[in-house]
Order: C-alpha cells, then sequence, then structure tokens
C-alpha cells in the first residue's frame, strides 16, 4: 500500500531500474508517516562512504510528538540495501548522467520501505513529447469509451 509518490521523478527523469529499500526511522518520524505527513517531491539519494542515504525528505512532526524529542523534519536518512546491491547501485550512478531518485514510499509487511529508481535525466523536448504521449492515451481512451455507449 502506498504512502505517497514522487510524481516529479516520473516527469523530470527516464526510470531504468528500480530498488526496494529500507529506512532507518525515529519512533516520531513513523508515526507521523503513518498519519501520511511526508513529502518526497525535493528529495534525492546520496552515496556516501559507501553507503547510501535520502536527503530531503520532508517528513512534519506531529504536534502531540514527545518532550524529549527534538524533531528534525529534513534530516538525512540512511537507506538499507545489501552490500552487492549497493556496490551495484554506486556503479552506474557514477556513470555520466545517472541518479538516484526517491519514487515511492510504501508499507510491506507493517515496514515502511522506500522504493528508489536509476535514473536518467530527461530534456526539455523529452518532457513535452511524454506529455504529449499521455495526452493522446487518453484522447484514445476517450474515443474507446464514446464508440462502445
Amino acid at each position: 500500500m502506498s504512502i505517497v509518490q514522487n510524481k516529479k521523478a516520473f516527469h523530470d527523469y527516464f526510470i531504468e531500474e528500480r530498488y526496494e529499500t529500507g529506512l532507518i526511522l525515529e519512533g516520531w518520524e513513523v508515526k507521523a508517516i503513518r498519519s501520511g505527513r511526508v513529502q518526497l517531491k525535493e528529495a534525492y539519494v546520496i552515496v556516501r562512504s559507501g553507503a547510501l542515504f535520502l536527503i530531503g525528505c520532508h517528513i512534519s512532526p506531529l504536534l502531540n510528538a514527545s518532550t524529549h524529542v527534538d524533531p528534525n523534519p529534513v534530516r538525512t536518512r540512511k537507506l538499507l540495501l545489501h552490500y552487492e546491491e549497493i556496490q551495484r547501485l554506486i556503479g552506474k550512478a557514477e556513470r555520466a548522467g545517472y541518479t538516484l531518485v526517491p519514487l515511492d514510499m510504501h508499507y510491506k509487511a507493517s515496514k515502511i520501505k522506500l522504493e528508489i529508481g536509476l535514473a536518467k535525466g530527461k530534456k526539455q523536448h523529452d518532457k513535452r513529447e511524454s506529455e504529449k504521449q499521455k495526452e493522446w492515451e487518453r484522447d484514445k481512451q476517450r474515443l474507446i469509451r464514446m464508440k462502445n455507449s
């Protein structure tokens, strides 16, 4: 079940591969995510010292968060993957034009998982082309519905 999707990533990038990762979260973050107070729009993934980190993911703290916790909504969060997967991703991400972007945060067996994608940036004309393609698909569906009615 999806919690939040990064629709901007699909607009700005060609997604070539997808990986499911775990996240290291604090208790207040889990509660806030379960209540839907998370945003992936400006988030991205970086490689630092052989590990992957999620940067820019905004998790708004709940008003009734614990008093002994100082919540930082945009703190850096470590992603959990197997060592071989991390090495493969590092090798692919260091190639020219490739980046790692968060795509979707979802539940899997009561755990919160993040889907990241190996992506290549779109040029402006690519964005226009994909927009035309979406419009054509909508028009096609509309015509089929009108024909069947």
